[in-house]
């Protein structure tokens, strides 16, 4: 990616991963958002390309869509999303070439880091004052893991990238919109305290035999809510079908997420 950046002679870079593929008008929807001399980079939508594969690659198309449409539309309307997902951005070349050198000098507690290349660089991209983008009608179609094997390395992976670079970017949060400040607060301590109700929940019903109820309904309400507005939104009913991934979530991510918290110093792809 380095040498090919280094190689290339246009004003702009489209960043694509191999399993990707794009839109015929992706380049056509995200050069007008480039044309603001201020934007570093920008973004298209991501959807997942093997959708149909598994019930598990149904749920991570969702996921996307959330990611996308929810959090990053929400990031790009305060001028930063976080992360440009690596498998289909566009970047100013100029920018790109001021930030190579600390781009290629990727560290962790001393260790090369070479995995979340993608929000490493928005980071950078953003600490140089460039804004990063969001465009929804960009659209690319990726391959998403199709078991629960290589869906929990994936999310491993970028578990440990994102409490990185979100160390990082701690620092560049008062010169960025207030409400970035709550969204990356709110995405760290979010889990931090569903895992604590659960923890709670299960220590209830360890010590006095009676179940949780309270909890556990509130965090269905919340779930049933959450997926109903997304499925209005798009107006899609598969939508509702999200709230299964909040057992996935609950009994998988949030202790993969304590481990990979535990374990940052760990730079394996896994895959």
């Amino acid at each position: 990616q380095i040498a090919a950046i280094r190689r290339s002679a246009g004003d702009m870079v489209l960043n694509v991963d191999s399993d990707t593929i794009l839109a015929s008008d992706v380049i056509r929807k995200l050069v007008p958002k480039m044309q603001d001399a201020a934007v570093g980079a920008a973004m298209g939508q991501l959807t997942a390309r093997n959708r149909n594969d598994s019930w598990l690659t149904r749920l991570i198309d969702m996921e996307y869509w959330l990611a996308c449409n929810e959090e990053r539309a929400a990031q790009a309307r305060f001028g930063a999303v976080m992360c440009c997902c690596g498998p289909c951005v566009m970047y100013r070349r100029s920018a790109l070439a001021s930030l190579l050198d600390q781009y290629e000098s990727q560290y962790f507690r001393g260790k090369p880091s070479d995995f979340g290349e993608d929000r490493h660089l928005t980071i950078l991209m953003l600490k140089a004052g460039f804004r990063t983008e969001y465009v929804p009608s960009a659209i690319a179609a990726t391959v998403v893991p199709n078991k629960l094997g290589p869906y929990l390395r994936q999310q491993l992976r970028w578990a440990r990238s994102t409490y990185r670079d979100t160390l990082l970017g701690l620092r560049l949060l008062p010169n960025l919109n207030r409400f970035l400040t709550l969204d990356v607060v709110g995405q760290n301590l979010g889990p931090l305290l569903l895992a604590l109700s659960v923890l709670t929940g299960l220590a209830q019903l360890a010590l006095t035999g009676t179940a949780p109820w309270l909890a556990a309904l509130m965090i269905v309400a919340m779930t049933m809510i959450r997926c109903s507005v997304v499925a209005l939104r798009a107006r899609q009913l598969r939508f509702l079908g999200f709230s299964l991934h909040t057992f996935i979530n609950i009994f998988l991510l949030l202790p993969l997420k304590a481990y990979a918290l535990c374990t940052l110093s760990n730079s394996d792809w896994l895959s």
